[in-house]
Order: C-alpha cells, then structure tokens, then sequence
C-alpha cells in the first residue's frame, strides 16, 4: 500500500524535475510566448547503512524518479557502516 502511495505522489511531482543532460530542445515550440521556467540545481543526499541506501536509490528507480546510474557512488562518511550518495537534479522554477 505504502509502495504504491509513493508510485502515485513520484509521477505527480516528476513533471517539475528535468535531467541534468539530454534535452531534447527539438519538443519545445518556440511559437509560445511564454518566458522559458528557470531551473534551478538541487542535490539529494542519502546516508545510512549500504544497504539502506542502495536499497532506496533501487526504490527510487521503481518508482521512476532517478536511474541507478544517476547516483554518485557510496561514499565513506567517517562513520562505521554509513555511507552516502548523492544525485544532482535540474528543477523547474515557476
């Protein structure tokens, strides 16, 4: 139930999200008036075991928010057992 809860709020909130590379500038119409969004750079963190966090960038994949491939690799934090991962984002401004 939960899981599916998080697959529906993913696709509402992924319009507003952009990849850092690849756009496709061919979709957009540049017949429109309207002012281009801004984007703006966001990161996400994640620390915790290595297993927590590869579990959760696997769910965020699921989910259809970020490849696996778009996280950095689990890096050390200095802690016994914690790691992090860090994944860089372009979001729409309004």
């Amino acid at each position: 139930m939960i899981i599916a809860q998080e697959k529906k709020f993913a696709k509402s909130q992924q319009k507003q999200y952009l990849p850092t590379q690849g756009n496709n500038a061919s979709a957009l119409n540049l017949s429109d008036q309207k002012p281009l969004p801004k984007r703006e750079p966001i990161k996400h963190l994640l620390i915790g075991s290595p297993k927590a966090v590869t579990s959760t960038i696997h769910l965020l994949q699921v989910l259809g928010y970020a490849s696996v491939g778009d996280w950095s690799a689990l890096l050390p934090t200095g802690n016994p057992d914690e790691v992090m991962s860090i994944l860089s984002r372009q979001i729409l401004m309004q």
